[in-house]
């Protein structure tokens, strides 16, 4: 048997349909029991949609895990995810109940028919960004050789994006 060392990645997570956070609170539950182990959540961020704009506002978190899995089988963990909690994939950038975007994993970089990282958006998405800031501020993007501190500074969307507090 093949002993993996531990891999760490930041997962984005999103939910504009129904009890948003509980449903991103269902999908945290998950990865901790099947994919890795959470080291650090970020609070809960609301926004407007992106990319398909006439949509409820999203609730949005990132979470940095530790796992033995490859990118790949953390992908595919994630998209099992999904289809549990009840993600039906309709329309690009639509409402969703979920959306677990595996945007690092380590300095990786890989673009493979079934998954791209890092995220191919994450530097243009401030919903991705101020979460990620919390949680990863000095984590290096391995393309452009920026943190997500320097990627957020420099990000062309202007979308707000607001702490929510607990009972919020």
């Amino acid at each position: 048997m093949i002993q993996r060392g531990n891999c760490s990645a930041l997962i984005g997570l999103g939910s504009n349909v129904g009890d948003k956070r509980y449903t991103l609170h269902l999908a945290c539950e998950r990865i901790q029991e099947q994919l890795g182990t959470i080291k650090k959540m970020s609070g809960y961020y609301a926004t407007s949609a992106w990319g398909k704009v006439d949509q409820e506002d999203f609730i949005n978190q990132c979470i940095y895990i530790e796992t033995k899995l490859t990118a790949i089988e953390l992908m595919q963990g994630l998209l099992a995810i999904e289809k549990e909690l009840g993600r039906i994939r309709k329309e690009k950038w639509g409402p969703r109940i979920i959306d677990l975007d595996l945007l690092y994993f380590d300095d990786q970089i890989i673009h493979v028919d079934t998954l791209t990282l890092p995220h191919p958006y994450v530097q243009d998405r401030r919903f991705v960004l101020v979460p990620l800031c919390e949680i990863a501020p000095d984590w290096v993007h391995p393309i452009f050789r920026k943190t997500q501190r320097q990627l957020l500074e420099s990000c062309p969307d202007n979308l707000s994006v607001f702490l929510l507090d607990e009972g919020e």
